[in-house]
C-alpha cells in the first residue's frame, strides 16, 4: 500500500469532489460534491437547486458568482466534512475504495494554486485530505463496530 497518495487523479480521482457520484444533502442530490458544496455558498432552496445537475466545473464557475452567505468563512470546512462524509457513506463502492487506500496519507496536490483544501508543491492546509483521512477512520470504525455487534449475534445463536 502506497504510504502517500499525493494527487486525487486515475486510480485515485474518486478523492476528488470533481468525481461524479450522486450525494444527497439536505433534502437535494446533486451529480457530484463539487457542485453540493458550492451550492451551499447560497441560503435558499431556489438558489441551489439551480447546482443539482451541474457539472463540477460549471458548478464551480457558477459557485463564484452567487451572493456568498454572510457565514461562509465560519461554516465551510464543517459542510465540506459533511458532504465528504454523505459522499462516502451514501455510495458504499466508494467507501470500499476510500477503506482500500490503507493509512496512506492523502493530498490534495494541486497546480491551480489552492493552499486551503489541498498542497501545491507540498506546502497548502491540505483540508480536504485531512477531511478523508477523518472519514475514513470513521468508516473502519463503523464497519469494526457492525462486525463485532454480528459476531456477537451470531455467537448467541451458536450457542442455542
Amino acid at each position: 500500500m502506497e504510504q502517500s497518495i499525493q494527487k486525487f487523479r486515475g486510480e485515485y480521482f474518486f478523492l476528488s469532489n470533481f468525481y461524479e457520484c450522486p450525494v444527497t444533502y439536505k433534502q437535494l442530490t446533486y451529480a457530484n460534491n463539487e457542485a453540493a458544496f458550492q451550492a451551499q455558498k447560497c441560503l435558499s432552496d431556489a438558489e441551489k437547486k439551480q447546482f443539482t445537475k451541474l457539472n463540477p466545473s460549471e458548478a464551480k464557475k457558477l459557485g463564484r458568482r452567487v451572493n456568498l452567505r454572510k457565514d461562509w468563512e465560519a461554516v465551510k470546512v464543517k459542510i465540506m466534512e459533511e458532504l465528504v462524509r454523505a459522499k462516502f457513506t451514501q455510495n458504499p463502492d466508494l467507501a470500499d475504495k476510500l477503506l482500500a487506500t490503507g493509512d496512506a496519507h492523502l493530498e490534495e496536490g494541486n497546480t491551480w494554486g489552492d493552499r486551503i483544501w489541498g498542497t501545491v508543491n507540498g506546502s497548502g492546509a491540505n483540508r480536504l485530505g485531512i477531511i478523508l483521512m477523518q472519514i475514513r477512520a470513521e468508516i473502519k470504525e463503523s464497519r469494526a463496530t457492525d462486525e463485532k455487534h454480528l459476531e456477537r449475534k451470531t455467537m448467541g445463536r451458536n450457542i442455542r
